[in-house]
């Protein structure tokens, strides 16, 4: 079977909705086969381009066409890519725990790599890079929790905030958050929490 053939036979083979690299198929022959293949279907309406490197099979939908993957996912694809730390920025972090009604008008994640923007279509992704202590536990829902308090800031943050993270939150989940690595005012603030809750 030719280069072409077999990277169409994976192609295929790869779920609807799931954003895969060029890289995936690097194996199977030269940047510039895979390339030119990749590039061929997706002039057959195959597949479709993301952004540079990356395509997907998009999944249809009767009333708005082809759909596109979350602004996550792809976000999720191109850090493994690049090997990157990702995590939703704190103001997304806080609306998903509503302890904000503030939502953000363009994406933006939070990143070990560079800051940049990445255009999909009309759509712009901010990715702004911070310090590994802001990734601590990304990808987790403490992680969430975290980047929430983190955005809330040290005057923001007190035993009504840290009840409404727990209440959304396992007991296992509230745990990690506690034993992570987090500056003194968070520390100071559960300990706050643990100490009024413990005589509710």
């Amino acid at each position: 079977m030719s280069t072409a053939k077999t990277i169409r036979h994976r192609v295929m083979l790869i779920p609807r909705g799931k954003p895969f690299t060029t890289r995936r198929f690097l194996k199977l022959g030269s940047r510039a086969a895979v390339d030119k293949t990749l590039s061929r279907l997706a002039k057959e309406g195959v597949i479709q381009r993301i952004v540079h490197g990356m395509y997907v099979r998009p999944r249809k939908s009767r009333f708005i066409g082809n759909v596109m993957p979350s602004t996550e996912r792809i976000v999720e694809v191109l850090a493994k890519e690049h090997g990157e730390t990702i995590q939703v920025n704190g103001a997304e972090a806080a609306l998903r725990f509503r302890l904000s009604t503030q939502v953000p008008t363009v994406p933006v994640y939070h990143t070990s790599g560079p800051s940049r923007d990445i255009k999909i279509g009309k759509l712009t992704i901010r990715l702004k890079h911070v310090s590994n202590r802001k990734l601590c536990l990304a990808g987790k829902h403490p992680g969430l929790a975290l980047a929430a308090l983190w955005y809330l800031g040290k005057k923001n943050v007190n035993s009504d905030i840290i009840g409404a993270l727990r209440a959304k939150l396992t007991a296992e989940e509230f745990a990690t958050l506690k034993n992570a690595n987090i500056p003194t005012w968070m520390v100071d603030a559960l300990a706050r929490y643990d100490k009024e809750t413990a005589y509710a």
